[in-house]
């Protein structure tokens, strides 16, 4: 079998070094640079001829981190390695995966394209915006969930009165696999959105009155989604809400709209951005060892269904 390397673009570093940690493993050196007017340059200080190469790298705004990981696909490509696959923490542009207005891209299709086309034999991500973006890629991809790392934090607030709340229609599948694990009710949060960035809550379906409720979502982008949710579940009777979700953008206010929330206890969050926040109220689970995991079957090219298990 050809060998493990593992290598890091500079989008989360951090991430990349805990999961090579995790399967025993350094990084492999890569050099990445920019020319003065910005250009990027990539060069592998080792010998990849032949071998099995994962770059991790999330693709989270600047446009620069999903080019850089385009560049070192390519130049992995460029120097013969035998299999290289693309760990993507976060799945950039996603949020555009249709048409739902003239004249607009499909970007989540875009960027599948020009992985493919860079050279990618396979892709690893976590909770992809929406599922159907799987059927994007003409090469294998594997798509991981945070619920099975951020799960196994909400059983120490498990109790008879909670209930799991999907911040808009398109989060009730993750939120009814959330409410099944922890034995919770569902309820849903019925949003409409003005423009990109606003959200107004127009109606909750199902009973809040002395709950103890989890919004779960997939991101959490300026925060106002998520605080206006909070505030008119606590509105409608709920006891306490504790926020839940995988990829923490977290841009502009967003830390302090959530930090300054009386609605909102807590907020538990994966790794796969950097962490760039100091509030008491957001709590970090890193996906790491899970990524390490998948990573390794991958490599000895064994199953990894078993990954999407939630074990107390």
């Amino acid at each position: 079998m050809s060998e493990l390397i593992i290598v890091s673009g500079r989008s989360n570093s951090p991430l990349a070094e805990k999961i090579a940690r995790s399967l025993g493993e350094e990084l492999s050196p890569v050099t990445i640079t920019n020319f003065s007017d910005g250009e990027i340059w990539v060069k592998y200080e080792e010998n990849i001829r032949g071998k099995d190469v994962f770059i991790v790298q999330p693709t989270n705004p600047p446009a620069e981190n999903l080019l850089e990981l385009l560049i070192m696909i390519d130049a992995a490509r460029r120097a013969s390695a035998k299999r290289i696959t693309a760990v993507i923490p976060y799945f950039a542009y996603s949020r555009q995966d249709r048409k739902d207005q003239p004249r607009v891209s499909v970007t989540a299709k875009l960027v599948a394209n020009l992985i493919t086309e860079a050279g990618a034999d396979r892709v690893i991500t976590m909770d992809l915006h929406t599922p159907q973006i799987q059927g994007f890629f003409d090469i294998p991809l594997d798509h991981l969930y945070g619920s099975t790392v951020l799960v196994k934090a909400l059983f120490d607030i498990k109790s008879d009165n909670l209930a799991i709340a999907s911040p808009d229609v398109g989060g009730i599948k993750t939120a009814r696999t959330y409410a099944k694990i922890l034995g919770a009710d569902l309820v849903v949060v019925d949003k409409r959105r003005p423009s990109h960035n606003v959200a107004e809550v127009m109606n909750i379906i199902g009973e809040v009155e002395g709950k103890n409720i989890i919004v779960i979502d997939d991101l959490i982008d300026t925060g106002t989604t998520f605080v206006k949710c909070s505030e008119a579940l606590i509105a409608a009777g709920a006891k306490s809400i504790t926020g839940v979700c995988t990829h923490a953008v977290f841009s502009g206010s967003a830390i302090e709209k959530i930090h300054n929330s009386p609605a909102i206890q807590n907020v538990y969050v994966t790794d796969t951005f950097p962490m760039h926040w100091d509030s008491n109220k957001i709590h970090t689970i890193s996906v790491a060892d899970l990524f390490a995991e998948a990573i390794r079957r991958t490599h000895n090219n064994a199953s990894i269904s078993s990954l999407f298990e939630i074990i107390r």
